[in-house]
C-alpha cells in the first residue's frame, strides 16, 4: 500500500506563510524560497565558521590572537602592494 506523501509544511505553518506573504504582497513561493535560502545561508556559514575555527585550534591559534593576526596579514598586504 503507498503512503500519502508527507506535506512540506504544517497547515498552522502554511497559513503563517500565506499571512506573511499577503501582508507584503507578495507570492507564498517567493516567501519560502527566500526563508530556504536564509536557512542555506546560514548552515553554509556555520559550516564555514566551524571548519575554520577547527583549523585555528589546529594551528594553535586563540581566539584572543585573531584580531592581532588580521591586523598584521592588512599590513603585510598593505606594504606589498595587495
Amino acid at each position: 500500500m503507498a503512503t500519502e506523501p508527507r506535506p512540506l509544511l504544517s497547515a498552522d505553518l502554511l497559513h503563517q506563510v500565506e499571512v506573511t506573504a499577503r501582508a507584503q504582497n507578495r507570492n507564498p513561493e517567493d516567501v519560502v524560497s527566500e526563508a530556504v535560502r536564509k536557512y542555506l545561508d546560514e548552515q553554509s556559514w556555520i559550516k564555514f565558521v566551524e571548519k575554520n575555527e577547527a583549523h585555528a585550534r589546529a594551528m594553535g591559534i586563540t581566539e584572543e590572537e585573531v584580531d592581532r593576526l588580521i591586523s598584521e596579514v592588512r599590513s603585510e598586504n598593505r606594504q606589498s602592494g595587495r
